[in-house]
């Protein structure tokens, strides 16, 4: 069995000691050091050489932002980020994430006295995956033969919606991907990334900054049409429905039956029986198999998924569980996907 050595980077004394005590309970880990700045922790990564990182934000002399732009470029190791669930907070998050960090995990949830078993669980949970994660080159740029492809195509679409699933690397993952759209793609697009409620409004926020189309949180009653792309929202549920306009509208709704709120499985499932044989999923980087049961729904109404090959993977979980499931017609590296999804339309 293998264990993972931890490198705990916290300025508050509390939160260390915290953090090492919920390690020290599961014997797949065992704790290799502890750092109380960035500077501090970037020596003892080279010194100690962790399997994982577990990084708080804000530290005095070098933060968690500042430390892990130098870890990723000069000793990548996967890195898991303590965050707040603050505006601020948030920001940051998202900015480690697309700096290179594998995943988060509110900090809040980890220092209730007590704190949940389940919030315990899925913490190391993650850990332990991200421990396991590879740190891979990621191409964020479109080719020129992309970007002709996108100018030139005439013919009608063969899709009308887009989802694309994802979890742990996710965010960095449809970075690569969501600023190639251009205005004049045909099909509605909707992301159903795991994240913890407050995130996925900035999250949206940052790539409407980002990219060609307009990108919004899902609310409910949203319009779903070409030229949007919708996040679904943390803590619900996005499904769909047709209205008697003719129009296929957004339904956010509670749910407390899931484990993933959005679960993948269950907006592509509502999704299939509307869009049928012109749907398209596309599985990307995540721990566990939450889009399996979608996906096996999207082929028995003739529709099609891609899946994100091991290659490039930060964790080949999500991707691999389609893949081996059947339900995949393509499985090519992420570099690769924007081309792919674009021989559907």
């Amino acid at each position: 069995m293998s264990r993972y050595g931890v490198l705990i980077v916290d300025d508050s004394a509390f939160m260390r000691r915290a953090v090492s005590l919920l390690f020290e309970k599961d014997p797949d880990f065992f704790i290799v050091g502890m750092a109380r700045t960035g500077a501090e922790a970037i020596e003892k990564i080279k010194r100690f050489k962790p399997d994982v990182v577990t990084m708080d934000v804000e530290m005095p002399e070098m933060d968690g932002i500042a430390a892990l732009e130098h870890i990723m470029k000069d000793h990548p190791v996967p890195v898991v980020m303590l965050s707040t669930v603050t505006s601020e907070g948030a920001e940051a998050t998202l900015t480690a994430l697309q700096l290179g960090a594998v995943d988060f995990f509110p900090k809040s949830s980890l220092i209730k006295d007590p704190a949940e078993p389940k919030t315990i669980g899925d913490f190391l949970m993650r850990v332990k995956s991200a421990a396991q994660a590879r740190i891979p080159l990621r191409n964020k740029a479109a080719s020129a033969s992309e970007t002709a492809e996108t100018k030139t195509k005439s013919s009608p679409a063969s899709i009308d919606l887009l989802i694309i699933g994802c979890s742990t690397g996710g965010p960095s993952a449809i970075q690569s991907i969501l600023p190639r759209f251009t205005p004049d793609f045909p099909a509605g697009i909707v992301v159903v990334q795991h994240m913890p409620p407050g995130f996925t409004k900035p999250l949206a926020d940052r790539f409407d900054t980002l990219c060609q189309l307009k990108v919004k949180e899902a609310e409910e009653g949203d319009i779903v049409m070409p030229g949007i792309i919708y996040i679904a929202p943390a803590g619900y549920q996005t499904l769909f429905r047709k209205t008697s306009d003719g129009k296929t509208r957004l339904n956010i709704v509670a749910d407390e039956s899931k484990w993933y709120k959005p679960s993948v499985d269950v907006t592509i499932h509502s999704a299939s029986s509307i869009y049928r044989d012109r749907l398209l999923a596309v599985i990307l980087t995540g721990m566990g198999t939450d889009g399996v049961l979608g996906c096996q729904e999207v082929k028995r109404h003739r529709g099609h998924v891609i899946v994100e090959a091991e290659e490039s993977c930060i964790v080949y979980g999500m991707p691999k569980a389609v893949y081996e499931a059947g339900y995949a017609d393509r499985q090519v590296a992420l570099p690769h996907i924007y081309r792919e999804i674009l021989s559907y339309v």
